[in-house]
């Protein structure tokens, strides 16, 4: 596995070794010493999740504000552009963001901590997300930033309005929004 810290340090990209021929491939999608070692702490996840989308659809961008989660995404079917924002007050990458693409093709992996906001645009027919949480889901703890505040300037890569849920639609401006220490 090749583990890439992003432009923000404490999320982290991983790109497993895949073994393929004309058969197939196999990969191993998950061992926890290697995805400790490679974000540096150690983990527990207690909640794993899987979402289906269309083209177009955008989600997010999420967090709780108590039961924070961690997150691990990864694409088994089609392709997104997945963002993290950084909305931890002390940190020197406050208020910044990082994408990546991940696709069923690429098998990569985006690691973003507690602390973050997050959210995915599906660039494929479908889309199929997978993740894993270190905290349960809230309902009643959950937040969500606007996907196009214009003080974060997330360079979405859609030409046109993306599909959102009607909670999405609501979210809150980045500068009203509740944040971590």
């Amino acid at each position: 596995m090749i583990a890439t810290r992003m432009t923000i340090p404490d999320v982290v990209l991983l790109q497993p070794k895949v073994f393929g021929d004309e058969r197939g491939f196999f990969y191993e999608s998950f061992n926890q010493q290697r995805f400790e070692d490679a974000v540096a702490r150690s983990v527990t996840f207690v909640q794993d999740n899987h979402s289906k989308s269309t083209r177009g659809v955008l989600r997010g961008l999420h967090y709780q504000v108590q039961q924070p989660q961690g997150k691990l995404v990864r694409v088994v079917v089609g392709e997104v552009f997945d963002v993290a924002v950084d909305l931890r007050v002390s940190s020197q990458t406050y208020g910044k963001w990082v994408g990546a693409i991940l696709s069923a093709e690429n098998k990569s992996q985006l690691w973003v901590p507690e602390g973050f906001a997050h959210g995915f645009f599906v660039l494929s027919e479908t889309a199929e997300f997978l993740y894993k949480t270190t905290d349960y889901y809230a309902a009643e703890h959950e937040r969500c930033v606007v996907w196009n505040d214009s003080t974060l300037n997330i360079q979405w890569p859609n030409e046109t309005t993306p599909s959102l849920s009607a909670k999405d639609a609501q979210g809150t401006r980045f500068l009203d929004a509740e944040v971590y220490a």
